[in-house]
């Protein structure tokens, strides 16, 4: 089988499919500026949806929420189908790299905990164009809290997401991508527990039991098993951290030095 299907098999049966809570996307879309009544947003990366059904219900705007994985959008689809918001979520399957939308086209791009799949910066560089002159952006990110973590953490991170960065480094990355930082938080350890390790320590016995002859499935699933113990002991080192982000005037990013090391101005001219 494809090892693939047992790490979809633990992830799609859990509440969220990383780290979140309802209550850390509606303080995040709080503080999201400028944005109309009649806002239309994408959700990037949204798995079963849980964030995009709290979007939905904060907002009167329509949200396109596309995910790769066919099951999760199914999910997504019925859940918001069972909370009567059929009309105003559109699920999608489609790849985040190749986003089949056109320029300027969104009022705020959402992703929480799946812009590491296509990178950082690949992810703020694309969708950038996507989104209208004052439009924002919104994503929660894997962030280093500390310059020094614990060697076990940073040994651990360094196999599991070898991309991770600071949060400074982060923030910084948005600026030479042509976005203000409008604010960032870090998303609390109740946000870890109650949606997606909790969960996941129950699904993953079952799945053990259901893999036992299977040795490259018992080692995801023994991997997961190790990240949660990392977790547990080292979170003062690293947590998601939510970043609102607003796309900066073109002129304005481009005549600066600060925010872009390679345009210079006779390049906007």
């Amino acid at each position: 089988m494809n090892p693939m299907d047992v790490v979809f098999e633990l992830f799609e049966e859990l509440p969220r499919q990383g780290p979140g809570s309802a209550e850390a996307t509606r303080r995040a879309l709080a503080c999201v500026p400028d944005l109309p009544d009649d806002a239309v947003i994408l959700d990037a990366g949204c798995g079963t949806g849980a964030q995009t059904l709290v979007l939905a219900q904060g907002t009167k705007g329509r949200v396109l929420a596309v995910d790769q994985h066919e099951s999760f959008v199914a999910k997504l689809t019925q859940q918001a189908a069972d909370a009567g918001l059929h009309e105003r979520i559109l699920p999608l399957r489609a790849d985040m790299t190749r986003l089949p939308f056109p320029e300027g086209c969104f009022d705020l791009i959402w992703s929480e905990g799946a812009i590491y799949t296509i990178g950082l910066r690949t992810g703020l560089k694309g969708w950038r164009r996507l989104l209208k002159p004052r439009g924002s952006l919104v994503f929660s990110e894997l962030s280093w809290l500390v310059d020094a973590p614990p060697a076990e953490a940073a040994a651990f991170w360094s196999t599991a997401y070898p991309a991770m960065q600071t949060v400074e480094r982060n923030r910084a990355i948005a600026l030479e991508e042509g976005y203000r930082v409008v604010t960032q938080f870090q998303l609390p350890d109740e946000g870890w527990w109650q949606s997606y390790y909790e969960p996941m320590l129950v699904r993953l016995p079952v799945l053990r039991e259901r893999y036992a002859s299977d040795p490259v499935a018992l080692q995801l699933l023994a991997e997961q098993e190790r990240e949660i113990d990392i977790y547990r002991r080292y979170s003062q080192s690293f947590g998601y951290v939510f970043y609102v982000l607003q796309r900066q005037n073109d002129r304005v990013w481009r005549t600066s030095g600060i925010h872009r090391r390679v345009v210079g101005f006779e390049e906007t001219n």
